[in-house]
């Protein structure tokens, strides 16, 4: 990944910035903007960000912003499901849309993007983010399938349980102790082995999975 330049949206923290870590270990050049740079929630946002120099020359895409408002069908304002489907889906597909071509031009390309095991499975109040990330899935194949000829190689990784801010913000200690034990490697994922995934993906060590979603989950969804 030496020199090689990867944007990474939601870095701050939990697995985007073990993603950032990871890629700066193996010698990428990572382009972590701030959401003043870069606000996923705004189309005119994302298009002047793509417009930059630095975007211009993006090697590795990995769409890891995401957001997991818990409700069910009938919670769902308007206003929730939107937000859902532009930070979850739109936005992905936005910078997608924007980097590929570059990339193709190039004869070279990464993109992985960040999915979750909620795309594959679910459980109750899942219901927008279900299925927003089980569309990233669908387009990661589609993608894949125009890119792979031009040298350009787009995956999704779904994580099961992280440990994460916002997996604790979502589930109260007592609840992560049930859960750790429902997983058959009785424990959550730490962010950095999310990363290991990802980088391998990102990497040239990658030169033959194209349109794949990685499940990375402990054997969660084996049971």
């Amino acid at each position: 990944m030496k020199g090689r330049i990867a944007l990474i949206t939601g870095a701050s923290g939990g697995i985007g910035k073990a993603i950032a870590e990871t890629f700066r270990a193996e010698g990428a050049v990572t382009l972590t903007p701030s959401h003043a740079e870069l606000d996923l929630s705004s189309n005119e946002s994302i298009d002047k960000y793509l417009s930059s120099g630095s975007a211009r020359k993006v090697d590795i895409l990995v769409n890891n912003a995401g957001i997991n408002p818990l409700g069910s069908a009938e919670d769902y304002t308007d206003a929730d499901l939107a937000a859902v489907i532009q930070l979850n889906l739109a936005a992905p597909m936005r910078l997608m849309r924007g980097l590929l071509p570059g990339m193709r031009e190039c004869g070279y390309g990464r993109v992985v993007n960040i999915s979750s095991v909620w795309s594959l499975v679910s459980k109750p109040r899942r219901f927008a983010y279900s299925a927003m990330k089980a569309g990233l899935n669908g387009a990661t194949r589609a993608a894949a399938v125009e890119c792979s000829p031009y040298g350009v190689l787009v995956n999704a990784v779904a994580p099961g349980f992280v440990n994460t801010e916002l997996t604790r913000k979502n589930n109260t200690e007592s609840d992560l102790k049930v859960i750790a034990q429902g997983i058959p490697a009785r424990r959550l994922a730490e962010p950095s082995e999310i990363a290991a995934v990802v980088a391998f993906l990102a990497s040239e060590r990658n030169t033959y999975i194209a349109g794949q979603t990685i499940v990375a989950d402990g054997g969660y969804t084996c049971l």
